[in-house]
């Protein structure tokens, strides 16, 4: 592969036809047929915000419909609770400004939990220093673990359980690491289970819950890695990895 972040759009390819299409399909043959001449005339267009670079993290809040957090992986965590027409900065008092991944709770929209460290390994990257989590929408931060996994794909939080999330931990992108693979934290981050792991060169890029069952999990290992001079971007533990339960 040529692209460092092949693997990523793999991944979402598999999870988009295995989990999103049927579900899509069925809500299509359900839903009301709307004109198009009620969005014909929609574009997109810039909302912000403007000093973020390149991004990984975009997320909203399913019971907020103008609330969103945006995450640069040179700018930190940016949220917006009108739409995108004013922008706030929520991460310039911490130690990082690098980030991988946010997530939200469905449960309790005050809890974010935010992987530092871009895994999608360019020339040129920056690191992170673990797991972040907000109890207050954004206000304040602790750093809640997993500080040498370096460079996080995603996070994600249990439906119903706040402080139940999963970590796919890429790991050092130029060296080896045992801090790498799918983590899961069932008390908000106080302790981390290492529940899917390879070696020190295979760590997690993705990870889903089954959007009608959250027992049931998907998560993406890739074995990722660069050097000065080149890039190593696959191995035998590749693949897409399904867990029956929590």
């Amino acid at each position: 592969m040529k692209a460092s972040c092949q693997p990523v759009y793999f991944v979402l390819l598999v999870c988009f036809l295995m989990l999103v299409v049927p579900v899509f399909v069925d809500a299509q043959q359900n839903a009301p047929q709307i004109d198009p001449k009620t969005y014909g005339g929609m574009k997109w267009r810039l909302i912000g915000p403007f000093r973020g670079g390149r991004a990984l993290a975009v997320t909203g809040v399913s019971s907020q419909p103008n609330t969103y957090y945006f995450g640069a992986v040179a700018g930190g965590v940016w949220k917006t609770t009108d739409g995108g027409v004013s922008w706030d900065p929520l991460f310039d008092k911490q130690t990082t400004s690098s980030i991988g991944s946010i997530a939200v709770s469905e449960s309790d929209p005050n809890v974010i939990y935010v992987g530092t460290g871009e895994a999608c390994i360019r020339g040129n990257i920056s690191f992170g220093d673990g797991v972040y989590r907000s109890n207050d929408g954004g206000k304040t931060w602790n750093n809640v673990g997993l500080k040498d996994s370096r460079h996080i794909g995603r996070v994600i939080v249990h439906p119903t359980n706040p402080d139940v999330a999963f970590v796919a931990a890429l790991g050092h992108a130029y060296g080896k690491s045992t801090e790498r693979g799918i983590f899961r934290t069932r008390d908000g981050g106080k302790t981390w289970e290492k529940v899917l792991y390879f070696d020190d060169r295979t760590g997690g890029i993705d990870i889903v819950f089954d959007p009608q069952n959250p027992h049931v999990l998907f998560a993406a290992m890739w074995e990722g890695y660069r050097t000065p001079w080149t890039l190593n971007s696959g191995g035998d533990k590749d693949g897409l990895y399904r867990s029956g339960g929590l």
